[in-house]
């Protein structure tokens, strides 16, 4: 396989995997405005993944366990389910999505994704325990919480899938159970900052961007933005300009929309002063976020935000890339996209987004530019 058909097929798997963001969940967001799709809770699940120290493997198995859902859609856990015939889907959903790659790394996905499946290696278990408290905390945390709904989590914690939580993590058991019960239950304050962070990170669900999901349907929000970023890192890296810490990158694509939270967003092709002017705001945000957690583990993902945002390392300098190359993807799926809507020029492309994709990840540029080529030709 040539080097440019490697590419292409990556492309082609980041393309499908978008439709992840269509995935409805029967958890709503914390806010109670909607219900979660699997690519934002993909994203969260590997968020809490790194605030909780989990191992790269189990970031990985975040990133990539739930993308079956595309084909298999979502099982919510409080149903009756027929659980082999949910078995059966899956397996054919993977045995159709995984193989769009080059055939090393669906093996290498594959491998991933029957790992978390099997719940059986050290990092799966971290993994899938992690994937019944993040959920779990979300409902909980629910502010239109019903009573309704309380009964139905306080009977998965009795006999459903976070009944495993009292082993696994009892401390957030009883904390649970806590809330549930309103005893006041506490956690260790390290734990306490962390939820909390996790939490407040929940808002970035809501956060749109100007950009909209590959069909068109609707504006992407930055949080599932941010979980196919991390995506496109895991699958991408070998195309860096200069070898990079995949994980490290990884980790910055997690974190580096969160100060939307507080920012919002602002389209890369609005006028260079809003620009200037959204970096302090963008400061001020990841002052007050970052400092939600405990205070190394804060002052460490603020330094891999503040190094992200400079972009000279040759880790931010790739992920930067990614950043800017996704939307273009997403334009390009959509005849045009946001480029229509903020009057685009061909060269206006080049210079804010080519030259930045070419610095960090030359290959993924030339593969899109027949594409762009063709797009501003024909408008």
């Amino acid at each position: 396989m040539s080097a440019s058909d490697r590419l292409s097929r990556q492309l082609a798997f980041l393309s499908e995997a978008d439709r992840l963001k269509s995935v409805v969940r029967a958890n709503v967001l914390m806010d109670g405005s909607r219900h979660e799709n699997s690519a934002e809770h993909s994203w969260h699940l590997a968020l809490w993944a790194l605030v909780f120290g989990a191992p790269p493997a189990a970031i990985h198995m975040a990133l990539l366990h739930d993308v079956v859902e595309i084909d298999a859609g979502d099982h919510p856990i409080h149903l009756p389910q027929d659980h082999a015939a949910i078995a059966i889907k899956e397996r054919a959903a993977a045995d159709r999505l995984y193989p769009i790659l080059p055939a090393d790394q669906a093996t290498t996905f594959r491998a991933v994704w029957e790992d978390f499946e099997d719940g059986t290696s050290p990092a799966a278990r971290t993994a899938r325990m992690l994937d019944m408290a993040q959920p779990l905390m979300q409902e909980l945390g629910n502010a239109a919480q019903t009573e309704v709904e309380r009964d139905i989590i306080r009977a998965l914690l009795a006999t459903g899938r976070p009944a495993a939580l009292a082993d696994d993590w009892p401390g957030l058991y009883t904390y649970a159970l806590g809330l549930l019960d309103r005893t006041g239950a506490r956690l260790d304050a390290d734990t306490t900052a962390r939820l909390r962070f996790l939490a407040e990170a929940d808002r970035l669900k809501t956060e749109l961007r100007a950009t909209t999901l590959f069909d068109g349907s609707r504006r992407e929000n930055s949080a599932e933005h941010s979980w196919h970023l991390a995506l496109y890192a895991l699958t991408l890296a070998e195309h860096a300009v200069r070898p990079v810490d995949t994980d490290r990158v990884i980790a910055m694509l997690l974190i580096h929309d969160l100060v939307e939270i507080d920012a919002g967003d602002l389209p890369i092709h609005t006028a260079a002063s809003d620009r200037n002017a959204k970096a302090a705001d963008e400061a001020r945000a990841a002052a007050r976020l970052f400092g939600l957690l405990p205070r190394d583990q804060g002052a460490a993902l603020h330094a891999l935000w503040t190094e992200f945002e400079a972009a000279t390392s040759d880790d931010a300098v790739f992920a930067k890339a990614l950043d800017r190359v996704q939307p273009v993807m997403a334009n390009l799926a959509t005849r045009g996209g946001t480029w229509l809507s903020y009057n685009v020029t061909r060269d206006q492309l080049e210079t804010r987004v080519g030259d930045k994709v070419r610095r960090g990840a030359p290959a993924l540029w030339d593969a899109i530019l027949p594409q762009i080529d063709a797009f501003f030709t024909a408008t």
